[in-house]
């Protein structure tokens, strides 16, 4: 599994995103499955530097991937604060966009847009975040 490894900051985030794009494409996905790729790595890192870690440069981000028969497989890696998404409630997404909280629908989207979300614990206080994209059945 291709694994590099980026400081947990906000300028890191388009590295991170070419990172799983280019894997991506690798896989055979089209565009807009990279696309949505893209941005469900994009939210996770940002939520890794914000929850996990509590701001910037006070961790890394393990990135890595795994290209499979149907798609990818694509892991984040945090060695922060344990992340527990059944505690979190899902939000009011058909309220008012402007009577809600700026933030607070990464996990949505990322539910969103990939395939499978799924978090693990390693059991140093950090957290394992697998998401998968699959290609698009031929109709």
């Amino acid at each position: 599994m291709p694994l590099e490894v980026f400081p947990a900051n906000f300028s890191n985030l388009e590295k991170i995103r070419d990172f799983f794009a280019q894997a991506a494409r690798q896989a055979g996905l089209d565009e807009d499955a990279v696309y949505d790729v893209q941005m469900a790595a994009d939210e996770a890192a940002a939520n890794i530097i914000d929850h996990a870690y509590g701001g910037e440069n006070r961790g890394v981000i393990e990135c890595a991937y795994e290209i499979l028969d149907n798609g990818i497989r694509i892991v984040l890696h945090d060695h922060g604060q344990a992340f527990d998404p059944d505690l979190i409630a899902p939000p009011d997404v058909s309220s008012d966009p402007c009577a809600r909280k700026p933030r607070g629908l990464g996990l949505y989207f990322m539910q969103k847009l990939m395939d499978v979300v799924s978090f693990t614990f390693n059991g140093d206080g950090g957290n394992i975040l697998t998401m998968e994209k699959y290609k698009e059945s031929p109709c």
